[in-house]
């Protein structure tokens, strides 16, 4: 089982940046398809980015196109998501997740590792 732990979250101004990590542990990252994940309060946890542990390709949602980057470093066992231009909606706790599934799947529930999650603040 891998063990995964986010950081990098805080308090940024609209248009800003912040680069998000995923730290493994236990496992290598590469067995995995890894996903990035966000819950705003009061709201359902919905999918941001993935990307896959054969090909490396990726995947985001429609509301991180062109601004958010998944990224893997295998040397480091970490993914990292990259978030420019920065909105206020972009404000969640971002969480990581690991599923072994061969397809990359944007679905919660199909991962079944998560870290703790990582507060992302954006003040307009």
């Amino acid at each position: 089982q891998v063990q995964l732990v986010e950081s990098g979250g805080g308090l940024v101004q609209a248009g800003g940046s912040l680069r998000l990590s995923c730290a493994a542990s236990g496992r290598t990252v590469s067995l995995y398809n890894i996903g990035w994940f966000r819950q705003a309060a009061g709201k359902e946890r919905e999918f941001v980015a993935a990307i896959s542990r054969i090909s490396g390709s990726t995947h985001y949602a429609d509301s991180a196109k062109g601004r958010f980057t998944i990224s893997r470093d295998n040397a480091k066992n970490t993914v990292y998501l990259q978030m420019n231009s920065l909105k206020a909606e972009d404000t969640a706790v971002y969480y990581c997740a690991a599923t072994s599934r061969v397809a990359v799947t944007t679905d919660a529930a199909n991962f079944g590792s998560w870290g703790q999650g990582t507060q992302v603040t954006v003040s307009s």
